[in-house]
């Protein structure tokens, strides 16, 4: 019987179909491609480059692989890798992980990497910063590889500073204040400008203010506000800020990527954000000010003692191998590979924070990124904003919580910090 509509018969529409199925089997490359799932943040995926600019197009091809990115918000990210990497089985082979998580317990959920990097093992490991492997090193084991570092810097608007008749950038904290309340104005452009930009929603930047007046949050050593005074000295500062009008009145909602908007639209002056950030807020296809965004360390308060060095808070990503994970094979190459000179190059040429040290030498990233000397003395000071442990999330939230209601003046300084103290104490490890 013939078809009307193709003019072929049965038999051979189903000798076609035959046929069609033999030349789906002359191509087993189709079938036996394998994908890796891999959990992160889209930054992440967003530095490996995309089309044309794929720094993985070579390694798919030899592996016959393709990758498949899950993403998520940092600390969403994180509790759906530990579910996952708590069940019997995964299909994620690849997560990334921040180095302020890693205890005891968590660690044990993953791949000790030791072993795989003995037997098959990453180009020059000795050239990733000691430090972020040490950040990574668990009880004795290895459980990732850095990927990423974002070291927080202060960038600001160099145009309209100039606007604003100031010559140079702030040197000390109190410069940075004087500085962000003159530049809460309207500039010539008619656009209403508010002196700094910070999200409320990271320990970051409330440790960073502390940290100037030579306190800190928790310190390596599990002490709560060691510097009860400095603590009251920088939230003291933002809460100043929020009543000058010089931090955004939405402060209580604003998020890590408002920040980079606010200062591409010149709707802000300064902001601390990771050096990594320099390349996207002077990108000329998304910025106002492309080439006039500059980065400098963050400053200390000009009491401190001369020479006391401003410790800017670092934190790190590395790539982990879940013990539960279907695919380890895979994943180590995945590792390997971006974790080799060149694709570290490369994801800092995109605007990665590159954790081998030979990366800041090289002339390519030296020529694109303007601030890697900056960064790379910034990065020998610098620490994470509190080591990890058990109740490091519920501490970070409990301690923001505190920090808003004191910058918004809903409850005085001296309070909130003393209820920083009392609420977060308990959580602390024994």
């Amino acid at each position: 019987m013939k078809d009307l509509r193709t003019g072929l018969t049965r038999r051979r529409l189903l000798g076609t179909a035959i046929g069609g199925a033999a030349a789906m089997a002359a191509f087993p490359s189709w079938a036996q491609a394998r994908t890796l799932n891999i959990l992160s943040h889209a930054v992440h995926e967003r530095v490996l480059g995309t089309a044309e600019g794929d720094l993985l197009a070579e390694w798919k091809a030899a592996n016959d692989a393709s990758l498949s990115f899950t993403t998520f918000d940092s600390n969403p990210l994180q509790d759906r890798l530990f579910r996952e990497a708590s069940l019997p089985e995964t299909e994620y082979s690849v997560g990334y992980l921040i180095d302020n998580r890693p205890t005891s317990d968590i660690a044990a959920l993953f791949e000790p990497l030791g072993p795989l990097n003995d037997a098959n093992p990453i180009e020059d490991f000795g050239d990733i910063a000691p430090g972020l492997i040490q950040g990574m090193t668990v009880d004795g084991n290895l459980i990732g590889i850095p990927v990423r570092h974002a070291t927080q810097a202060l960038f600001y608007n160099e145009a309209l500073l100039e606007e604003a008749g100031i010559s140079a950038p702030p040197q000390t904290l109190e410069e940075l204040v004087e500085q962000a309340n003159q530049l809460t104005f309207t500039s010539s452009a008619g656009t209403p400008v508010t002196g700094m930009v910070l999200a409320s929603d990271l320990a970051v930047f409330p440790v960073m203010f502390a940290r100037a007046f030579g306190g800190d949050f928790i310190t390596h050593d599990f002490q709560l506000v060691p510097d009860r005074a400095a603590m009251e000295q920088g939230l003291s500062v933002l809460r100043g800020l929020f009543e000058a009008g010089a931090l955004p009145r939405s402060y209580a909602a604003t998020r890590n990527d408002d920040m980079v908007t606010w200062m591409q639209q010149g709707r802000a002056a300064f902001t601390v954000l990771p050096f990594a950030r320099f390349a996207q807020l002077n990108n000329p296809e998304q910025s106002n000010f492309a080439g006039r965004i500059k980065a400098i360390p963050f400053p200390g308060s000009s009491t401190l003692p001369a020479g006391t060095p401003m410790s800017a808070v670092v934190e790190a990503w590395a790539m982990v191998i879940p013990r539960n994970a279907t695919d380890k094979e895979l994943a180590w190459s995945y590792i390997r590979e971006v974790a080799s000179k060149r694709v570290t190059l490369g994801m800092a040429l995109n605007g990665n924070g590159p954790v081998r040290v030979s990366s800041y030498a090289d002339p390519a990233l030296m020529q694109a990124n303007a601030v890697a000397e900056i960064e790379a003395a910034v990065l020998a000071d610098a620490r994470g904003a509190f080591p990890p442990f058990p109740e490091a999330a519920r501490a970070q939230a409990t301690m923001l919580e505190e920090v808003q209601l004191a910058v918004l003046g809903r409850k005085s300084v001296t309070d909130a910090v003393g209820a920083i103290i009392d609420r977060v104490g308990p959580m602390m490890p024994a």
